[in-house]
């Protein structure tokens, strides 16, 4: 081991990483070219990621993380891509982009309620942004969210959204102001609210074993 090495990745660094080699090893490479086939993975995995603690890495100990360093998530990302199968480690990932606006902006009812559980691994996260319209051009995102009473009334779609075909809850960009990026606004919406749908998974070139779809409201 290299001291440029050593600088880096200490003792607690190979622990972590010595356990996820074996969840690997033993629980997903028998099966990941089934899953790849099927084009997801059980649900069951984000249980197991989540009570093995992976899932929270990275965030406050208040909602339930793991504080450590950006080395932890290197060596959960490095030890996962032995699988082969990148898509698995983005399906598994999906909390990474749709939880940390509620972390950081989120009311303490709506860290216990939709956030908590996800690094638990009991519920799955998604973050919905990209539209049909429009991918990179998020300024120019077109669905709109109206006030009513203390509601709002979504209208609109997103595509291309990883873990979108099963998640419990998005984090979704929608319209609440004007035009450009300074009318968008995110909210947090579960996928049994009435008049939300998802469309069958979309087929890709790669990434095949995370859900990927689309989502209507």
């Amino acid at each position: 081991m290299t001291n440029e090495y050593q600088e880096y990745f200490k003792e607690e660094h190979e622990m972590l990483r010595n356990s996820i080699r074996s969840l690997v090893k033993k629980g997903i490479l028998p099966e990941i070219e089934k899953w790849e086939e099927a084009g997801e993975f059980p649900r069951e995995l984000y249980k197991v990621a989540g009570d093995m603690g992976y899932l929270g890495i990275g965030y406050p100990e208040e909602v339930g993380g793991t504080p450590g360093d950006i080395f932890l998530k290197i060596v959960v990302i490095e030890e996962l891509m032995r699988s082969g199968s990148a898509g698995l480690v983005a399906g598994l990932g999906s909390l990474d982009i749709a939880i940390p606006p509620i972390v950081r902006r989120g009311t303490p009812l709506q860290k216990e309620r939709f956030v908590k559980p996800v690094i638990r691994g009991e519920k799955i996260a998604a973050l919905a942004v990209t539209e049909p319209g429009g991918g990179s051009d998020v300024a120019g995102l077109k669905t709109r969210a109206v006030r009513d009473g203390d509601f709002y009334i979504v209208n609109g779609s997103k595509t291309f959204i990883t873990s979108g075909a099963r998640a419990d809850q998005i984090t979704c960009a929608v319209r609440t102001g004007g035009e450009g990026a300074h009318g968008i606004s995110f909210l947090i919406i579960e996928s049994n609210t009435p008049g939300y749908s998802t469309g069958r998974p979309l087929k890709k070139t790669g990434w095949w074993a995370s859900d990927t779809a689309e989502i209507f409201f």
